[in-house]
């Protein structure tokens, strides 16, 4: 085991609070400055309308029309060498603006580039599928349509892809609650047992940062563990855990806390 060294909580030292907080930008690259991007926004210029393109953290970001994104990622598979869309999701800026930021991720193996397809669509507009383009987009729109509720026409199945086909709202929103709402704290209950049953159980507790001493199965309570179901006292003892079953595994020494030794070389 090696020497634990304090971290000083940096868990209640978070970089920001503020849900809605905006990372500030890396610094910009003009197009011309690279000569392999400059051709392709040429080509992309050509047959489209481009608001905006820059290099950025060595990848071309360009914008375009929500309307062209089947022709543009079109264009850069079939004459620009673009061959792998690697991701594609949603950026929610409906407090900033009631828009949405749809990008693509463009892979050129290649000429060795990267170039990311951005475009703004309004809340509840629907974008064009590029499923047929790309087999990778199909479960990557249906993603985007469970966390964000932005639909891709012609998709050849818009269905949630991680929530139930019946959950309500969707949970990558930054107005979604962070431990759920109301319809996610009674979701299972209902499901399973009917409403009938909500006095009897509950609803469910979604705080992942929640530690509940009295739990079913008592592992929460770290180096007083007991047997499930045992009655918890206030004035339990200290177990020390061992780290293999009882009886140990054959032609491998039995390891526990007592016998651990703390290395305090790093290199040893």
């Amino acid at each position: 085991m090696r020497a634990y060294t304090p971290k000083d909580s940096v868990q209640a030292k978070p970089y920001y609070t503020d849900r809605f907080y905006v990372s500030p930008q890396v610094p910009k690259q003009e197009v011309a400055s690279d000569a392999v991007f400059a051709g392709d926004l040429a080509a992309i210029q050509a047959k489209f309308e481009v608001s905006d393109a820059f290099i950025q953290v060595g990848q071309m970001v360009v914008y375009i029309k929500p309307e062209d994104n089947y022709g543009v990622l079109q264009l850069l598979r079939d004459e620009l060498e673009y061959t792998q869309l690697t991701e594609l999701s949603a950026i929610d800026w409906l407090a900033k603006n009631n828009t949405f930021e749809v990008f693509y991720q463009m892979l050129s193996m290649n000429k060795r580039k990267r170039i990311r397809i951005k475009m703004a669509i309004k809340n509840g507009q629907a974008v064009n599928s590029v499923e047929k383009l790309f087999r990778s987009a199909d479960w990557s729109e249906r993603e985007m349509f469970d966390m964000f509720g932005i639909e891709a026409n012609n998709h050849p199945f818009m269905k949630r892809i991680l929530m139930p086909y019946d959950w309500q709202g969707h949970p990558l929103l930054k107005t979604y609650p962070l431990i759920g709402d109301e319809f996610a704290a009674w979701y299972e209950v209902d499901k399973i047992y009917g409403k009938e049953a909500r006095e009897i159980i509950g609803p469910e507790l979604r705080d992942t940062s929640k530690v509940d001493r009295y739990d079913s199965q008592r592992f929460a309570r770290l180096g007083f563990e007991v047997p499930k179901g045992t009655q918890i006292t206030d004035e339990q003892e200290r177990t020390e855990q061992n780290y293999q079953e009882e009886g140990g595994v054959f032609l491998i020494k039995k390891f526990d806390k007592k016998s651990s030794v703390i290395i305090d070389d790093p290199q040893r």
